[in-house]
């Protein structure tokens, strides 16, 4: 697989920046930090909510048919 190095990483970068221009990267940092930031809290949100359903069930005994 492809590793892009510190060079790989400059020219593209300058591509980028050649085809957004010095006014746009702000907004788009912007929006891609926001979006990262979205994707971990909805990620740990999940995590939380397993483990509180997964902690309550532990100390209910298992119901009997018929209760």
């Amino acid at each position: 697989m492809f590793t892009p190095g510190p060079w790989e990483l400059i020219i593209i970068l300058l591509i980028v920046l050649i085809i957004f221009g010095a006014g746009k990267l702000p907004e788009i940092g912007s929006g891609l930090g926001k979006g990262i930031r979205n994707f971990k809290k909805a990620t740990s949100g999940k995590e939380e909510i397993e483990a509180s359903t997964s902690s309550g069930n532990e100390n209910q005994p298992p119901k009997k048919e018929g209760q």
